[in-house]
């Protein structure tokens, strides 16, 4: 076997999040994605784009080296692979569907690549493609990027320009002296706010242990609410939706401090903004006077409270576990956040705009969580073109409560936006 590199640190949070997955749990890291092919493509075109994207990109032919799971390591990208492209002939099944049950069979980190793909044709003519990869090779800003390369590659595939750098070449720049530097100042920053967080948990209902419930909030006037916030607060859209979503976690927990793990992409220096890896890390911040009832004067807090949480978004997590078990009375974060930011569609792929349907009415749907990997209440936000959608993952919560802290968002944003 070859000598391997450092994971990056993106790499090795996905690691410390998966290592100890029972067999039966494997499959969770994975994500799932139905690619449509546009009209006249045949199958030798997508599988020389599918080629391409593979040979450009090293995360995409990385094999890691895991039998020590304390030492991990990324191995050389492989220079040769198997370049097969099965065909999956179906006429009735929704490509989601079937990428979805693609998606249940686990990666062998060790011995293959962290991707797969089928062809689905109908009729004999190529329909979707079916991408299904692990988080550790791929993020959702990097699918997104793939993605659009794929579509780029269907007609030019020499077209793509130098390939980029790599996570190797990530993970030895966060391991030169200035990375590390870094990497002590994101220590320093989770050690002050430990220390700094009161206790504070939302309540764990008698029959709601050991269950997972996933609910989505889906809302067209929620997102209008939200612009109009953020330009009163002079804040990110992401700001105003983590502060709704914060103080109903606040009320529910009955604390004024609380402290919240944000996602942050870490996709803010221009030669890693697009590296085809996962580059996502938890990182606490710590929201005060979290029940306010200003929502604007709240979103202002919380978007200075989220800015200095990013700049410390690289850090070695086994440093992190170590650092709480010296401060074994350290406070949990109360929940987590997400607002997912992928790069903007490539003209090829902008939809249509399509106009809010007047008067749609808010919904809440439940699902059953594919992936229970991570935080106990967890929100990811969605933001499109027509509606914001919220999804909101909970561990010994119930139904109810969950409900309760999604309409509870609801209510802030468009009664903060109305002025009530």
């Amino acid at each position: 076997m070859s000598e391997a590199d450092p994971l990056s640190l993106g790499q090795l949070s996905v690691w410390h999040d998966i290592r100890s997955l029972p067999a039966a749990r494997r499959h969770e890291p994975n994500n799932a994605a139905t690619w449509p092919l546009p009209r006249g493509v045949d199958a030798q075109q997508v599988r020389t784009a599918v080629r391409a994207i593979a040979a450009r990109h090293p995360s995409l032919r990385t094999r890691y080296d895991l039998r020590d799971p304390d030492v991990p390591g990324q191995l050389p990208p492989d220079t040769d692979w198997d370049d097969a492209l099965p065909t999956l002939e179906d006429e009735t099944a929704e490509p989601a569907d079937l990428a979805a049950a693609l998606a249940t069979e686990p990666f062998d980190l060790g011995g293959q690549h962290g991707w797969r793909a089928r062809l689905l044709t109908r009729s004999g003519v190529p329909a979707h493609l079916l991408f299904v990869k692990h988080h550790i090779a791929a993020d959702a800003w990097a699918q997104e990027l793939l993605y659009q390369e794929f579509r780029q590659a269907l007609t030019d595939p020499e077209g793509l320009g130098p390939p980029p750098p790599g996570p190797a070449d990530l993970a030895a720049e966060q391991h030169s002296a200035a990375g590390l530097h870094r990497q002590s100042a994101a220590l320093d920053h989770w050690k002050q706010l430990l220390g700094r967080a009161p206790m504070a948990a939302l309540p764990r209902p008698a029959d709601a242990v050991d269950d997972v419930v996933q609910g989505t909030l889906h809302s067209t006037a929620a997102r209008p609410a939200a612009h109009t916030l953020a330009e009163r607060a002079r804040v990110s859209v992401a700001s105003v939706v983590l502060a709704a979503y914060a103080r109903g976690v606040a009320r529910m927990c009955g604390t004024d401090a609380l402290l919240v793990q944000l996602m942050s992409a870490n996709r803010f220096a221009g030669r890693w903004k697009n590296l085809v890896t996962s580059m996502n890390q938890w990182v606490p911040a710590l929201i005060e006077d979290a029940r306010k009832d200003d929502l604007v004067e709240l979103a202002a807090a919380v978007h200075w409270s989220g800015l200095g949480a990013f700049r410390h978004g690289m850090h070695d997590v086994t440093a992190v576990a170590a650092l709480r078990a010296e401060l074994p009375a350290a406070a949990e974060p109360a929940c987590a956040f997400n607002y997912v930011a992928v790069p903007d569609p490539a003209p090829l792929d902008a939809a249509p705009r399509r106009e809010p349907v007047p008067g749609r009415p808010p919904t809440v749907t439940w699902e059953e969580p594919f992936t229970t990997i991570g935080p106990r209440c967890y929100a990811r936000a969605l933001e499109s073109e027509d509606a914001l959608t919220v999804r909101l993952t909970a561990k010994d919560l119930g139904r109810e409560r969950c409900a309760a802290l999604l309409w509870d968002m609801h209510e802030s944003l468009l009664s903060a936006a109305e002025g009530r």
